[in-house]
């Protein structure tokens, strides 16, 4: 017995369509309020682009724990001091050795500093170096002034007042901040340009299409406006931490979510347009459509992110929420206004291709494509499934196996910054001619008891050049210790150490340079000797901060990926009601993830040449290519599932295979470029993530979605679904099923081929 599926036409009356679905007034009125409270949002939204830095902070110590040691020494350290000034080293090297009169030319330089505006009175005479061929001199910027104008201002003026045979450095804390600054200055900008500059060349070569992109980048850039309002409100009341590099991630993920989302409609909506004249009717059959897939995305995205709460990190853990706000607008303004904005333009938003109304195509398609890349695709997945699936593991496991080999433990402060860098010069010249540490001392928090024994170990120990203990007495706030005590500075007794509940701060000043892994490695040891005498010190400072959070980091990644993986894992199970199609797709997600994390460590090390990574890359890299990748798989899972009711699971998989190919392609090369556009941040932290996740992003584009996935469900059968009914359910029991449902069902004549 043979039998076809068909699909008659919208009922007509004469040759107008009959009324169906919602009255004409909602028809006009939903859409014309979804659209007006969207330009609302981002008219009111659109002026806090500039007005980031207002919220934002690049402050390490400020996302560490409250229990570091070097979150309470910097909470303490304005009590030794009248000034919270952020510290600027200025290094003069000369092209000789710099002789009496030069030096003090150089001194007269510096000592005009002070006239500058932003810059405190407290500014240090030039010290000579022991070689005589440079000077150094420490300069407090004001904490309320704008740093790097300041900075600017500062190396503006000693270019022009030092002998041509001079060259000046600012750097020091205030020299990275103010280099972090300018970094993070294109973001609101160039960073913003370039994303939806490359969104909107795809969209024009995907849709060849005018309007449809401007829709589609509309939505994107809508969603971005909302969320960035209520993410910078959150941040102005202190409720979340907003950084730079959250900044830049949050940007990238709102746009390339909502466009992917986006796509998911546009692609449903082109669908119902073929099957139903009304578009009324197409939009609503389009949402139902989508909205499950979108929410099941949006969710798991979403539940990884917030599993970044488990944090010490305040850098991570702030980012959950801040991405999480973004993903959920990402999801309502693909589900609400970019519905909204094709049903007003119906057919015409797909000008100069309309999609006829042509439901006679589509029951003799039966729901596949006759012809097009994916279904060959498909049919290359049926003829050899267990041969395609086999041979893209063993490719995916050879890129993987270079895990090892990434080198994440941290990486100095001066090469966080990709290109030039005048701190970074500066602080090679510093380490040339100085101690490497001088500006960015250790701290040694401990009670008055202890501070013999805490001067003898730091006396005693050759990673610190100078040491010198809090002295309000002192003109110079500090006076050094000898191994007897605090020396005197003249003529008279020795000055008081500074007390404050019972507690004195130590300064010590780093042999190497304070963001050298050495120096981390001298902290560590200093902490160690402390623990070992039973000294009761905390150790805090610049290299304190670095080491602190390397360590947290470290600690991050090791709790936060597991959970990860089970948060996931569940939300799979529950959509698709089944263990083992769940269970795979983690793991062949987890292979991707670790493929793309070995290929870019073999480029980083080889080709790029970076010095390193943070320990939060491969955390970031997880998260982001695990609950963005398994989108992709969920996109395709969802449609094989509904497939699978009606064909059977391996027919199934072909026909979802061959319908969604086509649009998680796209939606795959759009997160790839725009996650891509953060390399035009030149922060190396935001470079690598950029890299991973855009490369991590193809790999399961174009192979794990496209072949390992379909291929290795093929291969098993049925059971990929157990244990749910579709595990035992034969082809013969869906075309039953589906003929049942047709008794009820106006829209389709059912023929079933026996």
């Amino acid at each position: 017995m043979s039998t076809r599926i068909s699909t008659p036409p919208d009922p007509v009356q004469g040759d107008k369509p009959r009324k169906t679905g919602p009255a004409r007034w909602v028809r006009v009125l939903l859409p014309a309020v979804l659209i007006l409270v969207w330009l609302a949002a981002a008219g009111v939204g659109g002026p806090y682009f500039g007005k980031v830095g207002e919220v934002s902070s690049n402050d390490q110590t400020a996302y560490l724990p409250e229990s570091s040691d070097a979150t309470q020494v910097q909470q303490q350290l304005g009590e030794f001091s009248d000034s919270d000034s952020i510290p600027a080293v200025v290094v003069m090297v000369g092209d000789e050795p710099l002789t009496e009169q030069e030096i003090g030319e150089l001194n007269a330089v510096v000592a005009g500093l002070t006239e500058l505006e932003g810059v405190g009175a407290e500014v240090s005479p030039a010290i000579p170096s022991e070689d005589g061929l440079a000077v150094q001199a420490f300069v407090p910027i004001d904490s309320g002034a704008e740093v790097a104008d300041v900075v600017d201002k500062l190396s503006e003026t000693l270019s022009g007042q030092t002998p041509d045979n001079v060259t000046t450095y600012v750097t020091g804390p205030a020299g990275f901040s103010a280099d972090l600054g300018a970094a993070f200055a294109g973001i609101d900008g160039l960073l913003l340009a370039v994303a939806l500059a490359a969104v909107l060349v795809i969209l024009v070569f995907v849709y060849r299409s005018f309007i449809l992109p401007i829709a589609v980048l509309t939505t994107s850039i809508f969603a971005l406006t909302a969320a960035l309002l209520v993410v910078w409100w959150l941040a102005k009341w202190e409720i979340l931490l907003l950084s730079g590099q959250t900044q830049g991630i949050l940007f990238i993920l709102v746009i390339g979510a909502a466009t992917d989302y986006s796509l998911l409609y546009v692609a449903r909506y082109r669908e119902e347009l073929r099957q139903y004249r009304d578009k009324a009717t197409a939009t609503l059959k389009a949402i139902r459509a989508t909205i499950e897939p979108v929410l099941v995305s949006g969710s798991t995205v979403i539940a990884g992110l917030l599993c970044l709460l488990f944090s010490d990190l305040k850098s991570n853990s702030t980012l959950g929420p801040v991405a999480s706000i973004g993903i959920i607008f990402a999801m309502l303004a693909a589900l609400t206004l970019l519905p909204a904005l094709l049903f007003v333009f119906g057919r015409a938003a797909f000008w100069p291709k309309r999609p006829a109304y042509e439901p006679e195509v589509v029951r003799e398609e039966g729901g596949m494509p006759s012809k097009g890349i994916w279904t060959k695709v498909a049919r290359l997945v049926k003829n050899h499934p267990r041969a395609i699936w086999v041979t893209t593991l063993i490719v995916l496991l050879a890129g993987a196996a270079f895990v090892p080999t990434l080198k994440a433990d941290g990486v100095s402060q001066s090469d966080l910054i990709l290109g030039a860098s005048e701190a970074r010069d500066g602080q090679e010249a510093l380490g040339e001619h100085f101690p490497g540490g001088a500006g960015s001392p250790a701290y040694v928090l401990t009670d008055e008891t202890n501070l013999q024994q805490v001067a003898d170990v730091l006396l005693s120990d050759d990673s610190f050049d100078g040491v010198t203990v809090s002295s309000t007495e002192s003109p110079a706030g500090s006076a050094p210790l000898t191994a007897d005590g605090i020396a005197p500075m003249g003529p008279g007794p020795a000055p008081a150490p500074t007390v404050v509940d019972g507690q004195v701060l130590i300064q010590a000043t780093l042999v190497d340079a304070p963001d050298s892994q050495e120096a981390q490695n001298s902290i560590r040891d200093l902490r160690a000797t402390f623990a070992d005498e039973n000294i009761d010190a905390l150790v805090g400072g610049v290299t304190a901060t670095a080491l602190d959070t390397n360590e947290a980091s470290i600690q991050d990644r090791t709790l936060i990926i597991p959970i990860v993986l089970v948060v996931i894992l569940v939300i799979l199970m529950l959509l698709l009601r089944s263990i083992v199609a769940p269970v795979l797709l983690i793991i062949t997600t987890v292979i991707s993830f670790g493929t793309a994390i070995g290929v870019s460590a073999l480029l980083f090390n080889t080709v790029f040449d970076f010095p390193g990574a943070d320990p939060a890359v491969p955390l970031y890299g997880f998260v982001f290519l695990v609950a963005l990748g398994i989108d992709y798989n969920i996109f395709l899972a969802t449609r094989v599932r509904e497939e699978t009711v009606r064909h059977g699971t391996r027919e199934g998989i072909l026909r979802g295979l061959a319908v969604t190919g086509g649009v998680i392609t796209s939606a795959g090369l759009v997160l790839a470029s725009t996650f891509a556009a953060l390399y035009v941040i030149p922060i190396l932290f935001l470079a690598q993530i950029a890299f991973i996740v855009a490369f991590g992003v193809l790999i399961d584009t174009f192979l794990v979605r496209a072949f390992l996935v379909p291929a290795l469900f093929y291969d098993i059968g049925p059971k990929v679904w157990w244990p749910s009914k579709l595990a035992s359910q034969k082809h013969e029991d869906s075309v039953a099923a589906d003929k049942a449902r047709a008794a009820h069902n106006p829209r389709t004549e059912e023929l079933v081929e026996a």
